[in-house]
């Protein structure tokens, strides 16, 4: 009987359902899912949505750490020893998570093989992510920054289909993302429109041919 309920576990059926330290959140635009400094006692997968990860420091200056979409999870540092968050999590749209207790994060990591590869592929997809974001900003100019930021948000590279329209976003968020002033966003992005890389006719599409900056020596 074990064996039967193992080969029946699915992953992602077990992120669609509430259960034993596991509960459905759902936040609108704009509100807070965790603080910096707030208990880390839960991991979040995000169902659908966007969740943005800021950091303040002590003197007040914020940066946004990442984007992140349906699919990923937030918050898993409690899983290695954090006792508190080390960043904020923000909705940048309406989302639905599902808050999974440190407990039973812990246990169906564990006990369930499917959803420890789920969750692997996610850590070592996330840690590829943040060594290709930390050579961007060491290597690459500000414009070609914001350019695979645009890309990487409208989904080209990834897996499924690139979404023609990406959320409304910012250029004060974009900024803080690519690690630049407003101004310079704001000049970028008129460059970009004005080459036909982006458009605004239906909200911000961007096109595959914003590849271009980026092959650009």
């Amino acid at each position: 009987m074990k064996s039967n309920r193992k080969a029946q576990f699915g992953a992602k059926n077990f992120l669609a359902k509430v259960g034993p330290g596991r509960s459905v959140k759902h936040h609108a635009t704009g509100e807070t899912i965790f603080t910096q400094t707030d208990p880390a006692d839960a991991v979040f997968y995000i169902r659908r949505g966007r969740v943005k990860l800021t950091v303040v420091s002590s003197r007040g200056k914020q940066a946004v750490i990442t984007i992140l979409g349906a699919g990923h999870f937030c918050g898993e540092g409690c899983l290695a020893g954090q006792v508190v968050r080390m960043s904020s999590a923000v909705a940048m749209s309406a989302c639905s998570l599902v808050r999974l207790e440190k407990a039973a994060a812990i246990a169906v990591i564990h006990n369930e093989p499917a959803f420890s590869e789920l969750f692997l592929h996610y850590l070592l997809t996330r840690n590829i992510r943040i060594e290709e974001d930390l050579i961007d900003q060491l290597f690459n100019s500000s414009e070609k920054r914001l350019a695979r930021v645009l890309l990487l948000l409208a989904n080209f590279g990834k897996e499924g289909k690139p979404e023609a329209v990406i959320p409304k976003m910012s250029q004060e968020t974009l900024a803080e993302i690519v690690g630049t002033t407003r101004s310079r966003v704001s000049f970028f992005m008129n460059r970009f429109r004005k080459m036909g890389f982006i458009d605004y006719k239906k909200g911000l599409e961007v096109h595959s041919s914003l590849l271009s900056v980026l092959l650009r020596d």
